[in-house]
């Protein structure tokens, strides 16, 4: 007979291309911002654009998370209370640093051309302050959603982000991760996509990502 402790349980490596398409597009984003000619007012609108976006992912990442995975991790290892507190106050700090970037893109998209500096330098301090939550989380959570939650726990988190993310480009997202998954995890990933969601993105998001990548200029690494 199985048991609820013999369940099989989720791969969270996926995980990883989800944290690492945030730290490259973050990492970036001072140099990007910082690169645009404060004439050249399509660029302002492909940049501030295309951080908006990311911005809204990672809002809907964190929403997901706290949602779906903390309640359970809490209430299965009661002995992991404080490190399920700390996860919830680098989220707060992360809250307020996204923000301040999307308010200074917004500023800058307006026409404030003094707020360009205003966000590369919001996204950069996000990008470090992300860099120390993400590292924390894949050492310290990660194995206990591996260890504690079932395969449809898991799997849950993708759907809500596709449903919350309110962005214009969601195809940028699967972009940024499936850019960095491997062979096998894209096949899984698609296996498990809606069949609407399949048709978008082999269809147009694919090619669509990949000439937003060429418009950009430079790989978000």
């Amino acid at each position: 007979m199985t048991t609820a402790n013999d369940a099989p349980r989720p791969d969270v490596s996926d995980m990883h291309a989800v944290h690492q398409a945030l730290r490259d597009s973050l990492g970036s984003a001072p140099n990007l911002v910082h690169g645009v000619s404060a004439s050249d007012t399509e660029r302002v609108e492909l940049i501030t654009n295309l951080y908006d976006n990311v911005l809204d992912f990672l809002h809907v990442h964190h929403e997901g998370e706290e949602q779906l995975i903390f309640p359970l991790l809490r209430d299965r290892c009661p002995d992991q209370v404080e490190l399920m507190n700390l996860m919830a106050a680098q989220h707060a700090d992360v809250v307020d640093l996204v923000q301040r970037s999307a308010g200074a893109l917004s500023a800058w998209a307006g026409g404030e051309t003094a707020a360009q500096a205003d966000a590369a330098s919001a996204l950069g301090q996000l990008a470090q302050r992300l860099e120390e939550h993400l590292g924390e989380e894949e050492l310290q959570v990660l194995p206990l959603c591996a260890e504690h939650l079932s395969m449809e726990e898991w799997g849950a988190l993708p759907g809500h982000a596709m449903a919350s993310f309110s962005g214009d480009k969601i195809w940028l997202i699967l972009g940024l991760i499936r850019q960095r998954m491997t062979p096998s995890q894209r096949d899984q990933m698609l296996a498990h996509m809606p069949p609407p969601a399949v048709e978008m993105w082999s269809t147009m998001g694919e090619q669509a990502y990949k000439n937003l990548m060429a418009a950009v200029g430079a790989p978000l690494a």
